[in-house]
């Protein structure tokens, strides 16, 4: 991406990502973390429903279509609902990591208007991790996976305990989400950014 600030370049000691060897398998479909999360949650009405899957190493490709709700201006996505898809995507990869981890930093470049009615693509990879630090990087092409980029992003997140959520969400979401006894999709609950 151009001009990526300081704070998201990698220390000269950052460590290559590693998949967690329970992470999904390349191709599997990872499903909403939370059902109310406006990024992939099914419970969200206007939410944009993004879907995820596992990559190869420590990457992720993903999908939604720009609906009429997510316009900014007449017949285009709003550039804050296209940051919104590359956060979540982005915020996905850390399901790969096994890790929990909050956006620390987004830096998005806007290269063309994105038509409503228009399915995003988008890849994200990890690029390196330094402590509690995952740098990655993301793109959103439209006409197909090989199309023309119109959005791409680089981020900072930073890896957080549970208590992160618990000490910070509303009580009755926080035990919605612990009393679920689908124990893959309770452990997933946490791990992305709010």
């Amino acid at each position: 991406m151009s001009g990526t600030s300081a704070a998201l370049q990698p220390p000269l000691d950052a460590a290559k990502p590693v998949r967690h060897p329970d992470a999904p398998a390349p191709g599997e479909l990872l499903g909403a973390h939370y059902g109310r999360c406006f990024g992939c949650g099914g419970e969200q009405p206007h939410g944009l429903h993004l879907q995820a899957r596992a990559g190869e190493g420590v990457s992720i490709t993903a999908e939604f279509t720009v609906r009429p709700e997510h316009q900014g201006a007449p017949g285009l996505a709003h550039g804050g609902i296209l940051a919104t898809a590359l956060d979540e995507t982005l915020g996905s990869l850390n399901w790969l990591l096994r890790t929990i981890a909050v956006t620390g930093r987004l830096e998005t470049d806007f290269v063309r208007p994105v038509p409503v009615g228009t399915t995003l693509h988008l890849e994200a990879e990890v690029t390196a991790v330094a402590g509690r630090k995952i740098y990655c990087t993301a793109t959103g092409r439209v006409g197909g996976p090989d199309g023309p980029v119109a959005v791409r992003a680089d981020a900072l997140f930073i890896e957080v305990k549970v208590d992160h959520f618990v000490n910070h969400g509303r009580e009755e979401e926080i035990q919605a989400a612990m009393n679920d006894p689908d124990q893959i999709r309770r452990a997933r609950a946490f791990e992305v950014n709010p």
